[in-house]
């Protein structure tokens, strides 16, 4: 009898259970945050929003110290018109860019599923396929309607487990959108979505959680939309964007969206595969990005050798540069720009001019993403690393780090180098070439080498950022303080090749490089 009594119990005990359960199941979750969101309809019912804001800009792989504080890049103000019916944005931008040089930007982007262009004073261009694709993304994350879409199609939908958001632990779903999964994290109190997550490639530290956090909620028309979204890689803060002003179904004039027959005529599809998300999304926050689906290059250019001295090969035509410099039974170069995108190209255009020399040396002059994401490249290739103080551990972490959403030749083949920290100075030298590296205290970054390449009659100075041979040079306490160090070191009449651009004689800045 008891043992009944006891059975009895157990299944009255599960029972009651059930509802709980069902709660942390993923239709459930999705369930209760449309609701909370103000029911299918009110959502459905929003056609389209007219939203007028502010945003502002960081970067973390451009901070001033390795994994410090992420450099402030400027402000804006965007006014946007959505219709979400077309999946179709027209943005209005007025940027003002304090960083890499201050400089105020006015431009508008318009997004449809096809066909993405920009305008500017110049007239318009189309998106680049990869750009696009980025951004339609982005919209779809952004979307008031993406949970109903989650609703609507049960399939696509998962249980996630709980996901870490800062301190914080969160139910989560997983929602497969078309080739985007999105991890929707909900708050357990109000059930609202509290962040929309994908996981993605940085180009620094690997894979790495890229989230949409929403907060400020409103009602409009009916429907819970969030004002304050939050964009942030590995919970690094690098977008923040306010509405300030959200109307629901405005009036949509009919050529809102329209294309320019000179931009359909040249557009590109919108990129399916291979997509560097966070290479565009940030480098647009940064306005240095290459509307190009060649990525590394704009659009009718490429990598390219230019020969400085016998020994000295300058690699051109991409966002950033390297130097490769061969040495009697060695290669040492210079930076590891962008990813192992040109991290391969250098090394196999650097073997092919110089037969039988293996990369010893790896150079970093500083640890900023757009001049070292593809030091992992070289290190699986079998390069000693050499970067300035205090960089060793930050670049020891990258190391370490894991890149399987977009793997890389050091996630296929592990290995642990040597890296080698220059507090002041360093010599590599043989019979045939002296390399110099001289640290360089500096407004731009804590740590900072130039390299002297010293080989037969070629005097060369290799500098990235504190000088950039690619339009006029001003003066400024970065290029005054390249001429103290070449001062220090009495270092004349050399040829300063760039981390960006092209090159520059000495004697042609004896301005921009004097004292004050």
């Amino acid at each position: 009898m008891k043992y009944t009594l006891w059975i009895a119990a157990f299944l009255l005990a599960m029972v009651q259970q059930q509802p709980a359960l069902a709660q942390g199941s993923g239709d459930s979750l999705v369930k209760q945050a449309v609701t909370a969101e103000g029911g299918a309809d009110a959502l459905r019912g929003v056609k389209g929003l007219a939203i007028k804001g502010d945003a502002k800009f960081w970067e973390p792989g451009q901070s001033f110290a390795p994994d410090g504080d992420p450099r402030i890049l400027g402000d804006a103000t965007f006014t946007m018109t959505w219709d979400l019916a077309k999946g179709s944005a027209r943005t209005e931008w007025y940027r003002d860019q304090k960083y890499p040089d201050p400089i105020i930007l006015k431009y508008t982007e318009t997004l449809t599923p096809m066909i993405g262009y920009v305008t500017d004073e110049k007239g318009s261009q189309p998106m680049s396929g990869i750009r696009e694709a980025a951004q339609l993304r982005e919209l779809e994350r952004a979307s008031p309607w993406l949970l109903v879409k989650a609703l609507n199609d049960p399939k696509s939908v998962d249980a996630a487990g709980p996901q870490k958001l800062g301190a914080q632990s969160f139910p989560a779903v997983s929602f497969a959108d078309g080739g985007t999964t999105f991890l929707i994290l909900f708050d357990r109190k109000t059930h609202l979505p509290a962040a929309i997550r994908t996981r993605d490639d940085d180009n620094i530290h690997g894979d790495s959680n890229y989230d949409l956090v929403l907060a400020d909620w409103k009602s409009v028309n009916g429907a819970q939309i969030a004002e304050s979204l939050s964009y942030r890689i590995g919970d690094v803060e690098v977008a923040k964007l306010n509405y300030r002003d959200v109307n629901a179904n405005p009036a949509i004039a009919a050529d809102t969206f329209a294309i320019p027959d000179s931009v359909r005529g040249s557009a590109k599809p919108v990129a399916t595969s291979n997509v560097p998300y966070q290479w565009v999304l940030r480098r647009l926050f940064l306005t240095r990005f290459t509307d190009s689906d060649n990525i590394l290059f704009p659009n009718g250019g490429g990598l390219k050798l230019v020969e400085l001295a016998p020994n000295v090969q300058h690699v051109e035509g991409g966002t950033a540069n390297n130097l490769i410099v061969a040495m009697k039974d060695y290669l040492v170069i210079f930076d590891a720009p962008y990813g192992e995108l040109q991290s391969r190209w250098v090394i196999d255009a650097a073997k092919a001019k110089y037969p039988g020399k293996p990369i010893k040396y790896l150079i970093l002059t500083h640890q900023h993403m757009d001049h070292t994401g593809g030091m992992r490249t070289y290190v699986a290739d079998g390069a000693t690393v050499i970067v300035p103080s205090p960089d060793k551990a930050y670049f020891e972490k990258d190391v370490k780090g894991t890149h399987t959403i977009v793997p890389d030749d050091l996630q296929r083949k592990p290995r642990t180098p040597e890296i080698i920290e220059v507090k002041d100075q360093m010599t590599i030298k043989d019979d045939t070439t002296e390399i110099r590296l001289y640290f360089v205290p500096n407004p731009h970054v804590v740590g900072m080498l130039i390299g002297n390449v010293i080989t037969g009659n070629a005097n060369i100075v290799y500098v990235t950022d504190l000088i950039s041979p690619r339009g006029p040079i001003e003066r400024s306490e970065a290029t005054a303080s390249v001429g103290a160090v070449l001062r220090k070191y009495n270092i004349n009449g050399a040829l300063i090749a760039g981390g960006h651009g092209t090159t520059v004689k000495e004697a042609d800045l004896t301005a921009q490089l004097a004292a004050k």
